[in-house]
């Protein structure tokens, strides 16, 4: 899949959520994605809306969070507000992570972001786990023609499967993140078996967006085939953020950075041609000089290391033969030996 100048085939993707870690300053916001990049995130992701794009201004009951999360007791309508990015800042994000090399887009969480968004010609759509069942919203964010990133959470089967078709009907490539929407995610309902799963049956790019605590998750997920990871990134654990317990700060990152890395090399591709060590295999050796005409026994051939000469799988074929030259103690055994 092609995002920007990215090609998940040839490299995972790893994307620094900025989301409400920017402590309400642009200047914040900027330094972490300075920090994003020298962290080796390829690219940094931002979060569009505005309160009134997410809910209303209710004190109604079901508008106050509950059910064990972070941020239990708190009404929807001031969380938003206070973790907003302000919309006056996308140009300057934008403009500034892209002159540092980073690809920059963002979560729309309306159609009015997704048109607001539209103006900066991000290389994707991020649709978070939450907006997944909004088929009305996934419709109109890939009208535009753009690849779409979606996290698969609180998502079922059906539900996946239907944004899928919304995708390909709309001629746009999609990548599906395997994702646990609970804020830290226990390490036990991750599931990471679900990516290959989400590839066989989907047919499209995979990934991984993160909750859990540490990094291990990520390094485990690329090890599962996931080619996109996505982590929630901070400039410092001080900063005033609902996100800042479940992200990583710029020296976390760089490691699980560089774990990635890592595992990505080593699953390299399947190979059943050893690239090395077979000179320390067995293989035929005379270990007991040997006359012209005399017969090959077992006390003088033998299968030892090193590997240099014949297969030990010929050592029956060949005890019973006659040397047909003089042989000494630790030559190989080669064909032109015997016979």
């Amino acid at each position: 899949m092609q995002i920007g100048k990215i090609n998940t085939n040839e490299k995972v993707f790893i994307i620094a959520e900025l989301s409400a870690n920017h402590d309400g300053s642009l200047q914040v916001a900027k330094d972490t994605v300075y920090a994003a990049k020298e962290a080796g995130a390829d690219a940094i992701k931002l979060q569009t809306y505005t309160a009134d794009w997410m809910t209303i201004d209710c004190e109604k009951e079901d508008f106050i969070i509950k059910g064990g999360t972070l941020w239990d007791g708190i009404n929807l309508y001031k969380l938003y507000k206070q973790a907003a990015m302000p919309l006056e800042w996308h140009e300057e994000l934008f403009n500034y992570g892209r002159s540092l090399g980073l690809e920059v887009f963002s979560s729309p969480f309306s159609k009015e972001a997704v048109d607001f968004l539209d103006e900066f010609n991000p290389p994707a759509y991020k649709i978070a786990s939450f907006e997944i069942t909004d088929y009305d919203l996934i419709d109109y964010a890939a009208s535009k023609g753009r690849p779409m990133i979606i996290s698969t959470g609180i998502a079922t089967l059906q539900e996946i499967q239907n944004v899928a078709d919304i995708c390909k009907k709309r001629g746009v490539d999609l990548a599906l993140l395997k994702c646990t929407s609970a804020y830290p995610a226990p390490r036990s309902e991750v599931n990471l078996k679900t990516i290959p799963a989400i590839k066989e049956i989907f047919k499209v790019e995979v990934g991984f967006s993160d909750h859990t605590l540490g990094i291990s998750a990520p390094i485990a997920a690329v090890a599962m085939g996931a080619r996109i990871i996505e982590k929630h990134f901070i400039l410092n654990k001080s900063i005033n953020s609902p996100d800042k317990y479940f992200s990583l700060t710029p020296d976390e990152f760089k490691e699980m950075v560089k774990a990635v890395r890592e595992t990505e090399e080593m699953i390299g591709e399947v190979n059943f041609k050893p690239k090395s060590g077979r000179q320390f295999a067995r293989s035929l050796y005379v270990v007991k000089d040997i006359k012209k005409g005399e017969t090959f026994s077992e006390e003088n051939i033998k299968s030892i290391r090193p590997g240099y000469g014949l297969h030990p799988k010929y050592l029956p074929e060949i005890l019973g033969k006659k040397a047909c030259k003089d042989l000494q103690k630790g030559d190989r055994l080669r064909w032109e030996d015997i016979y």
